[in-house]
């Protein structure tokens, strides 16, 4: 019974961690009022790092010769999932709308499923096929409202490419994190992932600070960064990466479907905007196109 429990735990993590990555909906429409986006970003991983080093400094330490053999590989982990995914998405809420950013990011689980496909040969069935029908249908419904003519008159900017650039960024990270095996631990690759991430920020966010806009280090912004530090950034993704490892980059990459859902509950908590029944139909279409690209059957090889 206990090792049945704990296999459980993968498939109920798929559920839960997108509830902390979906916070980030409310950093990006809540924070970037009081922080630039990039010094948020490159802030947040700051804190992050400044946080996991206090618990694997030791171990870490001990490991300097992996940190080397290692150092391409873990450094581009920080680019892609810190440094993309985390400023990007932030700097397209600047010139793009909601929906546009809703309908641009889950086009990252294709991106995970056509590269896992034609470079690590992983296995695409008819059923992953239908759940993933399934999840698309349900998150446009939601960002669309029902309304299916506003997706004729979407118009299309700068930010679009941003986020474009962060659904991409995303897969990638996705992808190799589970692919590019490592001797360190969950969260002592994650030290070093939000290090990189940060440093890959870091000239960025000197440019924002002397030819843009500059940060004001007050408790908004003390609130703001601790906030997109612990919930999305800690908590989600190392429920992320417990989760890709049991389950595949594949599977664990239609979180993003969830992350919409749970993002629409999340403007009707914090931002008064209304549920409606069409968000009823979307949640369950989601949740079940996830359970059919789990669902092993009987005629599937493992």
């Amino acid at each position: 019974m206990k090792n049945k429990s704990s296999s459980l735990i993968p498939y109920l993590l798929l559920f839960i961690q997108p509830i902390f990555m979906a916070s980030n909906l409310v950093v990006a429409r809540g924070g970037v009022e009081y922080v630039p986006p990039i010094s948020l970003a490159f802030w947040r991983w700051s804190i992050v790092f400044l946080i996991l080093i206090t618990f694997n400094f030791k171990s870490l330490k001990k490991k300097i010769k992996n940190i080397n053999s290692e150092f391409g590989k873990i450094f581009f982990l920080g680019t892609m999932g810190c440094g993309v995914c985390g400023a990007f998405p932030f700097l397209a809420g600047q010139s793009t709308t909601i929906v546009n950013m809703g309908i641009i990011y889950t086009s990252s689980p294709i991106f995970i499923i056509l590269i896992s496909f034609l470079f690590f040969k992983e296995k695409f069935t008819f059923f992953k096929f239908v759940g993933l029908v399934l999840c698309l249908f349900g998150v446009i419904l939601i960002i669309t409202k029902a309304n299916f003519e506003l997706l004729l008159t979407l118009k299309f900017t700068a930010g679009d490419l941003w986020m474009l650039g962060a659904a991409i960024g995303w897969a990638l990270y996705s992808i190799y994190l589970f692919y590019w095996k490592s001797k360190f631990t969950v969260f002592e690759r994650f030290t070093l992932i939000s290090l990189f991430g940060a440093f890959s920020l870091l000239p960025f966010y000197i440019i924002e600070e002397i030819y843009f806009l500059k940060t004001t280090f007050n408790s908004d912004f003390l609130i703001w960064v601790s906030f997109a530090a612990i919930s999305p950034g800690i908590i989600a993704f190392s429920l992320y990466t417990y989760t890709q490892k049991y389950l595949g980059a594949t599977t664990t990459g239609f979180t993003l479907y969830l992350f919409t859902v749970y993002g629409a509950f999340y403007g009707i908590l914090f931002f008064k905007e209304t549920l409606e029944v069409y968000h009823y139909f979307a949640t369950i279409m989601v949740f079940i196109g996830i359970y059919l690209v789990k669902k092993k059957f009987k005629n599937e090889k493992n």
